[in-house]
C-alpha cells in the first residue's frame, strides 16, 4: 500500500526504552545481560509497529481507505468473515489474539474496495484497546466512508489478561457484536449473518 507510515518520534522512543529499562531493572533482570541489553530498544521498536493506529484518528482511517465504487441502490448484504487479526489490551498490555472479525453491510450507493475492510481491521486494531471498542471503531470508519448505518461487526477472541494469568482459562473465548441500522431491527437479516461466520 502506498501510503506513508507515521513513525513514533524520537524523543517518544527514547522514553519507552528508559521505561522498559526501569521495567526491566525493577524486575530484577540483569541489564547487561547479552540477551537482554537490546531489549528495551527491541521493545520500542515493536511498539512503534503495533501501536501505529493510536497515531490515526477514525477519521483519518476512513480517509486512508476510503476506496468506493459507486453501484445502483441495492439491499443485498456484502460480507467478509474471518478476519485475522490481534490487538492490545488497554488495561494489562496483554495480547489479545486468535481474533477472527466479521464484518457485514447493506450497501447504499457505494460499496467498499474488499481489501480496503481488513484494512481497517488492522489499523483499528494497532491500538490499546478493548474488544467491545474495536467493533465500534470499525463499524464508525465503515458508516463514515459508506454512508450507510446498516452495518454488523461479530468478533471472536481469546485474551491473555484471561488466558494466562488471573483466572487462567485457556480456550475461552470473548465473543462482541456491533449492531447498527436494520441489523439491529431484523432478526433475520442478522442470523442470515452469524450463519456465515460459524
Amino acid at each position: 500500500m502506498d501510503r506513508e507510515t507515521r513513525h513514533l518520534s524520537k524523543d517518544n522512543i527514547s522514553k519507552i526504552k528508559n521505561a522498559v529499562k526501569d521495567i526491566l531493572e525493577a524486575l530484577g533482570a540483569d541489564l547487561n545481560s547479552s540477551d537482554i541489553a537490546e531489549t528495551p530498544d527491541r521493545v520500542a521498536r515493536m511498539y512503534d509497529e503495533v501501536f501505529e493506529g493510536m497515531r490515526y484518528t477514525n477519521k483519518e482511517i476512513a480517509a486512508l481507505f476510503g476506496k468506493c465504487f459507486e453501484v445502483a441502490k441495492t439491499s443485498d448484504m456484502v460480507c467478509l468473515t474471518d478476519i485475522d487479526t490481534f490487538s492490545y489490551c488497554e488495561h494489562h498490555l496483554a495480547l489479545m489474539y486468535n481474533m477472527k472479525v466479521g464484518v457485514a453491510y447493506i450497501p447504499r450507493k457505494k460499496i467498499i474496495g474488499l481489501s480496503k475492510i481488513p484494512r481497517i481491521v488492522d489499523m483499528v486494531c494497532k491500538r490499546l484497546q478493548l474488544q467491545e471498542k474495536i467493533g465500534n471503531d470499525i463499524a464508525d470508519i465503515l458508516e463514515m466512508i459508506l454512508g450507510t448505518k446498516d452495518i454488523m461487526v461479530v468478533i471472536k477472541g481469546e485474551h491473555s489478561c484471561v488466558t494466562t494469568r488471573g483466572i487462567r482459562k485457556p480456550g475461552t473465548v470473548t465473543t462482541t457484536t456491533c449492531l447498527r441500522g436494520v441489523f439491529k431491527k431484523n432478526e433475520n437479516l442478522r442470523k442470515e449473518f452469524l450463519l456465515q461466520i460459524k
